[in-house]
Protein backbone atom coordinates (compact mmCIF):
# COMPACT_ATOMS: atom_id res chain seq x y z
CA UNK A 1 0.00 0.00 0.00
CA UNK A 2 1.41 3.28 -0.78
CA UNK A 3 1.57 6.58 1.59
CA UNK A 4 -0.92 8.00 -0.45
CA UNK A 5 -3.32 5.42 0.11
CA UNK A 6 -2.25 5.12 3.64
CA UNK A 7 -2.91 8.79 4.36
CA UNK A 8 -6.59 8.21 2.53
CA UNK A 9 -7.71 5.32 4.46
CA UNK A 10 -6.84 7.34 7.50
CA UNK A 11 -8.38 10.49 6.24
CA UNK A 12 -11.46 8.23 5.81
CA UNK A 13 -11.87 7.45 9.48
CA UNK A 14 -12.63 11.58 9.71
CA UNK A 15 -9.66 12.56 11.43
CA UNK A 16 -7.56 15.36 10.42
CA UNK A 17 -3.85 14.81 9.94
CA UNK A 18 -0.73 17.21 10.42
CA UNK A 19 2.67 16.93 8.39
CA UNK A 20 4.13 15.49 12.27
CA UNK A 21 1.49 13.03 12.98
CA UNK A 22 1.98 11.63 8.66
CA UNK A 23 5.62 11.54 9.73
CA UNK A 24 5.25 9.32 12.67
CA UNK A 25 2.55 7.02 11.25
CA UNK A 26 3.43 6.73 7.53
CA UNK A 27 7.46 8.14 7.51
CA UNK A 28 6.08 10.67 4.98
CA UNK A 29 8.14 13.59 4.66
CA UNK A 30 5.78 15.33 2.00
CA UNK A 31 2.31 15.36 3.44
CA UNK A 32 1.26 18.09 1.11
CA UNK A 33 2.39 16.20 -2.01
CA UNK A 34 0.64 13.50 -0.61
CA UNK A 35 -3.01 15.40 -0.40
CA UNK A 36 -2.19 16.96 -3.79
CA UNK A 37 -2.49 13.51 -4.85
CA UNK A 38 -5.73 12.59 -3.29
CA UNK A 39 -6.66 16.06 -4.15
CA UNK A 40 -6.09 15.36 -8.12
CA UNK A 41 -7.39 11.85 -7.77
CA UNK A 42 -10.95 14.19 -6.63
CA UNK A 43 -11.49 13.74 -3.51
CA UNK A 44 -12.41 16.85 -1.00
CA UNK A 45 -9.63 17.75 1.50
CA UNK A 46 -10.13 20.64 3.90
CA UNK A 47 -7.17 22.34 5.37
CA UNK A 48 -7.22 23.91 8.42
CA UNK A 49 -4.70 25.97 10.22
CA UNK A 50 -3.68 25.63 13.30
CA UNK A 51 -2.05 28.08 15.35
CA UNK A 52 0.19 26.09 18.85
CA UNK A 53 3.16 28.13 20.03
CA UNK A 54 2.85 31.18 17.25
CA UNK A 55 4.05 28.46 15.27
CA UNK A 56 0.78 27.60 12.40
CA UNK A 57 1.05 24.60 10.34
CA UNK A 58 -1.69 22.69 8.25
CA UNK A 59 -4.01 20.19 8.98
CA UNK A 60 -6.29 18.34 6.86
CA UNK A 61 -9.70 16.34 6.79
CA UNK A 62 -11.27 14.62 4.04
CA UNK A 63 -14.85 16.32 3.47
CA UNK A 64 -18.28 14.16 4.02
Amino acid sequence: MTQTQKIYEYLKTGKRLTAIEALKMFGCFRLAARIADLRNQGYTIWTDYVTVNNKTFAAYKLSK
